[in-house]
């Protein structure tokens, strides 16, 4: 079985200023913004929602399904996935496009302004799912992408009966409310941050608890304070039950760029579900997964085994049952 992954593939241009955003920013003229930030380095590298979460389950040696758009310059980009082991039948290549892009500033207190050019991306309605061996999908995840593209993913996994991480992420405010709210209640796992978890509830009108009434489980990551899970399980009988799962964040040996740090989070937690792992481990190994990526200039340079990364996962959390199956674990 496998992961079906949704989402962009972009290239990420990533710079860096060396000071803070909010000193030079004015709060009483935030109606008249005008300002520029000199930065002292930039990286082309590849990235995007889809691809780095691929890239990340490829290293946790977990079947994934790649199902994105990307243009006339990404030949590299796709043979640099497929040779890590990922599925690119699902990625759509268009001769007259160029591969979306991500541009970034990051301050030295790691706040980011962003913007993105959706170039092929805005063709990902193109790719169905009813196209793909979507019997042997076993879960999808539906991350930022073209609102239209999502939209259609959404409806095609619920007509399908294929289970799915529903991820709106930055594209919350491009998704009405009505969208919204109908990817939240199909899924099985709403995942964003707390600051889109907030956005969502202005957004829709909903509360944190209609929202938990509409999904099983919610994931919400906060940065270096680590992540929630609040999930509802079937208790005794016909009885159903709320726990909330407090996951610590691991710690860093260096701190260089978050950027796709979120990416390899979902990840990690992905491949602890596919494993069948309780939500306490697949959490743990989400904030693993994490700090590889926190500590390289790049949302793909990292790497390890994955004997290397449960000996990271003891060091952080100490021993677990699950990890001696992680190792071992077998396509």
């Amino acid at each position: 079985m496998t992961v079906a992954v949704t989402g962009s593939m972009a290239f990420d241009y990533i710079m860096s200023f060396p000071g803070k955003f909010a000193d030079h920013i004015l709060p009483d003229q935030i109606q008249i913004l005008s300002v520029s930030f000199l930065v002292d380095s930039m990286r082309r590298e590849r990235g995007g929602t889809a691809g780095n979460i691929a890239y990340n389950l490829a290293l946790l040696n977990q079947p994934a399904l790649l199902m994105a758009t990307v243009g006339q310059d990404a030949p590299e980009y796709i043979a640099a996935l497929r040779e890590r082991g990922v599925d690119i039948s699902g990625v759509l290549q268009l001769p007259t496009e160029f591969t979306a892009s991500f541009f970034v500033s990051t301050d030295r207190s790691n706040n980011q302004i962003a913007s993105f050019y959706t170039g092929a991306m805005a063709k990902a309605g193109q790719i169905s799912f009813a196209n793909q061996n979507y019997a042997a999908i076993k879960i999808a995840i539906i991350s930022p992408n073209d609102p239209a593209a999502m939209v259609k993913y959404v409806q095609e996994c619920q007509e399908l009966g294929i289970a799915y991480i529903y991820d709106p992420s930055q594209q919350i405010p491009r998704l009405n409310p009505a969208d919204l709210v109908k990817g939240i209640e199909g899924a099985k796992i709403l995942i964003v941050n707390d600051y889109e978890f907030e956005m969502i509830k202005k957004q829709t009108g909903l509360s944190s608890a209609d929202i938990q009434q509409r999904v099983e489980t919610v994931i919400i990551t906060r940065g270096e304070k680590g992540s929630v899970i609040r999930t509802t399980e079937a208790g005794q009988g016909s009885s159903l039950s709320f726990r909330e799962i407090h996951i610590p964040p691991a710690e860093p040996s260096r701190l260089a760029e978050p950027t796709g740090v979120g990416d390899a989070f979902r990840a990690g937690l992905i491949a602890g579900l596919m494993r069948g792992y309780p939500w306490e481990v697949c959490g743990r190994l989400g904030s693993i997964a994490a700090i590889y990526v926190l500590e390289q200039h790049g949302t793909q340079r990292h790497s390890y085994t994955r004997k290397q990364f449960a000996q990271r996962y003891r060091e952080a959390f100490g021993d677990a049952p699950e990890l001696e199956d992680f190792v071992s674990y077998k396509k």
